[in-house]
Formats: structure tokens, C-alpha cells, sequence
């Protein structure tokens, strides 16, 4: 409890920051319908709603519940004092961000604004992979954050080889799902998606064979 004590105030401003929305969806909520869109298909088109309420305060809620379980789990791993600082405090910040984006493009959709919803999710994972490659190879064996697979976890050295792998792969991915992004009005809804789901694959297969690789060879 001692790490949870020490990292008290941020997880009180995450947590907050995470229920933000439900401020900015009480100002508004005059203006949003009964049924407000939480989901899109493949084709960027809303297919799942939700009512204004759920959608205000749900939602938000639900993203904080999450925000304090990932921020307890993390402080309370056996092997914490192994993660350094700054993929720390990503991990932090990574449910309120995407609950101020998520519920904006929720809440400019219900408003009747013209949102390209693969695009942004295409652009927003890209940014995300770019940042934890830059700190995957500064990380150190723990049971937490980073690629844990059983044999990164048996052995520091296959541990350190794949995160500088895992690091490579992450930045080129994101980067590619940036551009992918920029390139939606061409690609497609379709192929924007096609992109993600392929890049993601990519970015977490490629470093677990490769450990799979090491652990074969003996590392």
C-alpha cells in the first residue's frame, strides 16, 4: 500500500480527468438526443446506442472503476521498482486520455458534427505505439507493462533483447497507422480498419515469436 500512498494525488487527477466528461455532458445535455451513438462499425457508420444518461455518466464511470484497478495492479507489482518512471506514468495517463477523446468524439457526434471515427482511432494508436516503443527498451523485467510472455519472464536477457525488438516495432507501427490515418479519405473506412488491425497484429506478434526464437536457442 506503501506505492499507492506515494502515488495518491496522481491517481486522484487521473481518476478525475477520467470523469471530466460528465461535466462537459451536463452543460450540453439540453442538447443531446435520448439515444446517443457509443459505437461504429467498420464503415465508420454508428450501429450501437445508448441512452443520453448511460452515455454521460456510464461510460465515464466505467473508464474510472478501470483507471483505479490498472493504477492499483501496477503499484502492486511485486516487481514495480523495475519500471522506470516514465512508461509509469503513461501508464497513468493512457484511460484519461482516451476518456476525454472518446467521450469528445461521442459527444461531437450526438451534437451533429462529422466525425471520422476510424481516422482519429487510427491516428490516436498510432501516437500511443510511437510512445511505449520509446520506452519499451528501458524496461526492465516485470509482470506489469511491457511483453509478457512466459519466456520474456523466464530469462532478464530474452526479456531485454525482445523489448528492444518490441521498441523497433512499436515506433514503425505507429508511424505507419499515422500515415494510414492521413490517408483514410483514400483508403477508406474499410481499408483504415484492414490497417489497424493488421499493424497491431504486427506490433504484438512479431516480438513474442521472436521470443519464442530466443527461448528455442536458449536465451
Amino acid at each position: 500500500m506503501e506505492n499507492v500512498k506515494k502515488y495518491r494525488t496522481t491517481i486522484i487527477i487521473t481518476t478525475l480527468i477520467t470523469l471530466l466528461p460528465i461535466l462537459f455532458g451536463l452543460i450540453v445535455w439540453n442538447r443531446l438526443p435520448e439515444q446517443i451513438a457509443t459505437h461504429w462499425g467498420a464503415n465508420g457508420q454508428a450501429d450501437g446506442y445508448s441512452g443520453k444518461a448511460f452515455a454521460v455518466f456510464g461510460i465515464p464511470c466505467i473508464l474510472a472503476v478501470l483507471q483505479l484497478f490498472v493504477s492499483f495492479i501496477t503499484l502492486n507489482d511485486p516487481k514495480r521498482r523495475n519500471i522506470h518512471k516514465k512508461p509509469l506514468t503513461l501508464t497513468f495517463w493512457i484511460i484519461p486520455v482516451m476518456s476525454v477523446i472518446v467521450n469528445g468524439i461521442t459527444y461531437a457526434a450526438a451534437l451533429g458534427m462529422e466525425i471520422e471515427v476510424g481516422i482519429i482511432i487510427s491516428i490516436l494508436v498510432g501516437i500511443l505505439l510511437i510512445a511505449l516503443g520509446n520506452y519499451m527498451p528501458k524496461l526492465q523485467q516485470n509482470y506489469t507493462i511491457g511483453i509478457r510472455v512466459p519466456w520474456t519472464l523466464n530469462s532478464t536477457e530474452n526479456w531485454n533483447r525482445t523489448h528492444r525488438l518490441g521498441g523497433k516495432t512499436f515506433i514503425l507501427g505507429g508511424f505507419l497507422l499515422i500515415i494510414a490515418g492521413f490517408l483514410g479519405s483514400v483508403m477508406g473506412d474499410y481499408g483504415t480498419l484492414a490497417a489497424l488491425i493488421v499493424i497491431v497484429l504486427i506490433c504484438a506478434g512479431v516480438p513474442a515469436v521472436y521470443s519464442f526464437w530466443l527461448f528455442k536457442k536458449g536465451i
